[in-house]
């Protein structure tokens, strides 16, 4: 029983003793109980409520299945142990909805202080939407236990889907903490993934923090998303690729330091970015870099900061924008700061072409601080870089710091606090103004009514709440 506890036996979960006030030789009722302690280790086979009075500690690779629906009260923590993650299979249902004074956290089964990136798995969302990969094509990082039973890390296959309009459920107001755990070499989980889920799955105020792999990462589906906040990552903060074809609005990325995975959960990245956007790669897809549906997702007023020069040490990484294979997409009203390789890394003739065809714009973006803004052309690499005309684009570059643009961004080195980060827009900030809308063309059929313009740039609307408040947290560990 994943509630309140109303007896001393309930199915799936081991309680401790010092949960259980009241309990009886003959089963009585449970007496007051200020918070046990609950833990989950097989598979959620019908609907289960998680609430409050409980910490629950995932033991296991804890899939929901067909069917059934997880719902978990505001304020509720879920700890993850390394080995662990929590998946919602296709057909079942996450219902998490918490308030900005009460937020979902998942976070590590370690003591604060002792916490690191990898500590567990992630959470991860299947869904019925559409890839443009055939069948089948396996999580990564799952089917460590082939044929395994219930609570093992059992092959998930998130190919072969047919409706983008899926329902997965809701993630309102949920923080995930310090995932990104590897089952096995170089197959990193990611904080919060979503395979081929649809529009139908409603996810706002959600944020990532401290995770080993990617942040976000779509794998096709349409699902949007509002109000995305990745602090930290090992990997890319946000991810796309096989054809998603979600939108997203209101997104911060920040990132100021590499982070050290925990023992034996796996390896940080060789090539971590902000945006790192694909059309297909892999095994698999329909039709190599050109297969359909294309990529082609929209990313509306982020705020993508990154560590400055001399922090990564990994050669292939800090952009603060790589889009590549194919991927179309359109982007605007962004900032993309302080990326020490480059602002936007455009990255092959297969993009090149979703250019041409007009179904990739990137408009009314501010840089500052990067290495350069576009990534040059090497004659000699294999992989062609492309360039946009920057006036024609709106894409203008800062000639300040990243810092100036912002109520509070700390400077390198010093370490940040959830309260010394402050997006607001300063005073003087030209991301004030400079952003578009309302659209038009391709832009505005893709926005439909779910993305609006914006005369600013960037996640903080100038006249608006600081709404990443209250609910968000930053540690190192």
């Amino acid at each position: 029983m994943m509630g309140r506890f109303r007896g001393c036996f309930p199915a799936l979960l081991t309680i401790s003793a010092a949960a259980l006030t009241a309990c009886s030789e003959g089963g009585g009722g449970v007496g007051p109980v200020e918070q046990g302690a609950a833990t989950i280790s097989l598979d959620i086979t019908s609907d289960r409520t998680l609430s409050p009075d409980t910490v629950y500690t995932l033991g296991g690779f804890v899939h929901v299945t067909q069917g059934a629906t997880l719902r978990i009260l505001p304020g509720t923590r879920i700890e993850g142990r390394s080995g662990s993650a929590l998946f919602i299979l296709r057909g079942a249902k996450i219902d998490a909805r918490g308030t900005a004074t009460s937020p979902i956290v998942f976070t590590s089964a370690q003591p604060e202080g002792q916490r690191s990136p990898g500590d567990w798995g992630g959470l991860i969302i299947v869904g019925n939407g559409i890839v443009n990969r055939a069948s089948p094509v396996l999580l990564e990082g799952t089917n460590t236990n082939p044929g395994g039973g219930s609570g093992q890390n059992y092959a998930v296959d998130y190919s072969g889907g047919s409706n983008n309009a899926d329902d997965s459920g809701v993630l309102e107001y949920v923080r995930i903490e310090f995932a990104g755990f590897g089952p096995a070499q170089d197959a990193e989980l990611n904080s919060l993934t979503l395979a081929a889920v649809g529009s139908g799955t409603r996810i706002q105020y959600v944020q990532t923090l401290a995770g080993l792999d990617d942040s976000f990462e779509w794998f096709g589906g349409a699902v949007d998303g509002k109000y995305l906040i990745s602090y930290e990552s090992g990997d890319d903060h946000f991810d796309a690729s096989e054809g998603y074809v979600g939108r997203n609005q209101f997104m911060i990325a920040y990132q100021s330091t590499q982070l050290q995975n925990a023992p034996g959960a796996g390896n940080t990245s060789s090539d971590p970015q902000g945006f790192e956007n694909d059309g297909c790669a892999g095994a698999n897809c329909n039709s190599g870099q050109t297969s359909q549906p294309y990529t082609i997702p929209m990313f509306a007023n982020f705020t993508v900061i990154g560590p400055g020069p001399g922090v990564y040490t990994a050669p292939g990484g800090g952009r603060g924008m790589v889009l590549r294979r194919g991927t179309g997409g359109h982007y605007v009203n962004g900032i993309v700061a302080r990326w020490p390789s480059a602002a936007i890394a455009i990255r092959d003739a297969a993009t090149q072409s979703r250019i041409e065809a007009g179904d990739f714009t990137l408009r009314n973006i501010l840089v500052a601080e990067n290495g350069t803004m576009f990534e040059p052309d090497v004659a000699s690499s294999s992989t062609r870089h492309f360039a946009l005309d920057a006036t024609v684009n709106q894409i203008v570059a800062h000639s300040g710091t990243a810092a100036s643009l912002f109520t509070g961004l700390p400077s390198q080195p010093a370490v940040p606090t959830t309260a010394t980060l402050d997006w607001a827009l300063a005073a003087n900030s030209p991301a004030r103004t400079g952003g578009t809308g309302p659209f038009t063309g391709a832009r505005a059929t893709k926005a439909g009514t779910f993305v609006t313009g914006t005369s600013y740039r960037g996640a903080a609307d100038p006249n608006g709440q600081r709404w990443w408040t209250g609910w968000t947290s930053y540690a190192r560990r």
